[in-house]
């Protein structure tokens, strides 16, 4: 498996990198890890002319509170989120959601950019990043502007980003108190990937009730979506087993299912709803402390 011929670009900045883009078009990809890009590149289903690697550019890794907030640079490796103190205090999904991406070799060069940019279906950051209403900002040849996470993935490989633009940081709100958040899939045995996956966020009341809910399926359909139907059903609800799992068996709602060799529609719409009652069920547990 041998990649078609393409120039490399080395960027050593933003503006840089952007400049790059807009001179090239849509002849040109951004390298962050490569753990997405290059694999297709092998299997000749991406063959971009020029090749831009935004892996050495300066100040685009970190993990910061600021205000209400914690902000993620673009360029953050899984494995630097699967450590970090700071979203393991606040968003315990992140974590968890880094831990089961790849192997050791992906964790620690895939990056949080590059996972949404590149938007694969199957891919777990997406989800957990709307899951907890990330904003996410993007720099581009007419500046710089932020996006909402419900509004960035707009289908299969398909995101917000318009030509020239590429993602510079992601921003997390801080949650309430009493909010617990999980990261459940099952597993493809060979990528990795979610055949389908939940990223659940919930908070609860002073008397135990749901006051909030944020959950979002993933593998299953097409894009990570939101089960609106799922959030609904917990709202005002002690989160019991019966609860939830009721709740629960609307997750493939809305959905526009996948169907492949490793499931077929039915199969990732029961997983889904399974995924997310062990989701929600464990984010209500981390609620309650």
């Amino acid at each position: 498996m041998i990649p078609a011929t393409f120039e490399y670009h080395p960027a050593s900045s933003v503006d840089e990198a952007i400049a790059l883009l807009s001179q090239y078009g849509d002849d040109a990809k951004l390298l962050a890890g490569g753990h997405s890009l290059i694999p297709t590149m092998k299997l000749r289903l991406a063959q971009p002319a020029h090749l831009i690697d935004i892996g050495r550019i300066p100040g685009l890794s970190y993990i910061r509170e600021e205000g209400n907030v914690v902000a993620v640079g673009a360029l953050t490796t899984y494995a630097t989120i699967e450590r970090s103190e700071v979203l393991r205090r606040y968003f315990a999904v992140l974590p968890e959601c880094a831990s089961v991406i790849g192997d050791p070799q992906v964790r620690n060069r895939g990056t949080i950019g590059g996972s949404i940019s590149h938007a694969d279906p199957s891919a777990d950051m997406p989800g957990a990043v709307r899951a907890l209403k990330a904003e996410i900002r993007v720099r581009g040849p007419n500046g710089e502007r932020t996006v909402a996470a419900d509004d960035f993935f707009l289908g299969t490989f398909t995101t917000a980003l318009e030509p020239g633009e590429m993602v510079t940081e992601i921003r997390f709100p801080l949650p309430p108190a009493r909010t617990g958040s999980a990261y459940t899939k099952l597993a493809n045995k060979a990528s990795h990937y979610a055949v389908a996956g939940c990223a659940a966020v919930v908070t609860l009341g002073a008397d135990g009730a749901c006051t909030a809910a944020s959950v979002v399926i993933t593998g299953a359909g097409t894009m990570p979506t939101r089960a609106s139907a799922v959030e609904a059903a917990l709202m005002g609800k002690q989160l019991d087993e019966a609860t939830v799992a009721e709740a629960a068996s609307h997750a493939a709602e809305g959905l526009e299912l996948m169907e492949d060799i490793h499931g077929s529609k039915q199969y990732r719409a029961q997983m889904a709803a399974v995924m997310a009652r062990r989701a929600i069920l464990k984010a209500a547990e981390r609620a309650r402390g």
